[in-house]
């Protein structure tokens, strides 16, 4: 990418060099055309240590990819919006005891759940605002869902589908997030870094081998804010045309971090 922009820029000049020789006729000159100077000739990637034994194991395990199916749940009609996003955490609490029961590390989430029913505190409850999008290019609308894992800092992000009359988990991770956005059928995070003016980035994606969202790009990125900060690349390129909107539960609670594009 980085070879192409001199060339951008030797074209532009080009042009500007032409309509002024252009304009020139009138004035007498020949209007002959004027040489922009060299481009810059590209340079291939140079391999290191071409001798180097490769790895034969990964340096640390890196979940790529989940898929789990959601028990206790039903879908009525296969459609996943009339699915409660309540009863959705719930049966991964109940799934998951060593993780949410009182030793757990996120014991809280289950003791607030109880602020997601009717008649609770809603800056309470730990549920955030469902979204729906087709991720899975099924043509079907996928769900998206965020929560607090109390008592730490971290948000769950999962996203759900519908297979064969039953609710599947696609998607399933912690982290502690800034804001999640929805790109077309790409799914991004955003995560505080530890240095001033920067921000990771992580993208999920929809395979159909593995039949769930999987790690598909991570990036370091600036955001501006810092004291040397400029606005970042995006994270995930685009077509033309908008990606189809996000369109959130009309149920749902109130200050969601997700937002869709």
């Amino acid at each position: 990418m980085s070879a192409r922009r001199p060339a951008r820029r030797t074209a532009r000049a080009a042009a500007v060099a032409a309509l002024l020789a252009v304009s020139a006729v009138g004035c007498g000159d020949r209007g002959e055309l004027e040489g922009a100077g060299a481009t810059p000739t590209a340079v291939s990637p140079a391999r290191l240590w071409p001798d180097l034994r490769p790895a034969s194991s990964p340096a640390y395990p890196y979940a790529v990819a989940t898929r789990e199916t959601v028990k206790g749940i039903t879908v009525p009609g296969d459609d996943i919006r009339k699915v409660d996003p309540a009863d959705v955490v719930r049966a991964e609490i109940a799934a998951h005891p060593d993780d949410y029961g009182p030793k757990g590390a996120y014991h809280t989430t289950e003791e607030r759940m109880g602020e997601c029913r009717p008649g609770g505190v809603r800056a309470r409850c730990p549920l955030l605002r469902a979204y729906y999008r087709d991720l899975t290019g099924d043509g079907r609308d996928d769900m998206t869902l965020g929560f607090r894992l109390y008592p730490t800092n971290q948000t769950a992000v999962r996203v759900y589908t519908v297979e064969k009359h039953r609710l599947v988990q696609v998607l399933a991770d912690n982290d502690a997030i800034i804001g999640v956005e929805l790109a077309g059928r790409a799914l991004i995070e955003r995560s505080p870094a530890g240095i001033a003016g920067y921000e990771y980035r992580t993208t999920w994606t929809w395979d159909q081998d593995r039949r769930a969202m999987v790690f598909s790009r991570d990036e370091f990125l600036r955001t501006g804010k810092g004291p040397h900060g400029r606005a970042p690349s995006p994270s995930v390129s685009g077509s033309a045309a908008p990606p189809p909107s996000a369109t959130p539960s009309p149920s749902a609670s109130p200050g969601a971090s997700a937002s869709g594009s």
